[in-house]
């Protein structure tokens, strides 16, 4: 499989991943907010930036490719299914 579609696709599982941690940590946390559930999304994305970066560096023509690969997709999913599972675990608000 090519190198950029396991990033692809991974991202967007990493990215439904980090929105049911930001969920889960809103529940435990009471003053758990918006900007800490998009710094977990960072926090997130920078380390897969990192394990790929150490693993498909050298298989991809351009490094910025490694960064860029999945990115919409990463924070598409993420926004979703945080929306999605905070309606889902608050549903008064």
């Amino acid at each position: 499989m090519n190198p950029l579609t396991i990033m692809y696709w991974t991202r967007f599982l990493l990215g439904v991943a980090a929105a049911l941690v930001s969920t889960l940590l809103h529940g435990f946390v009471p003053d758990f907010n918006l900007l800490n559930g998009v710094t977990i999304a960072l926090l997130v994305y920078i380390v897969s930036y990192y394990a790929y970066k150490a693993a498909f560096l050298a298989k991809v023509e351009k490094s910025s490719k490694v960064f860029t690969t999945g990115v919409g997709a990463y924070f598409l999913s993420w926004l979703v299914t945080w929306t999605l599972f905070y309606t889902l675990l608050n549903p008064q608000g």
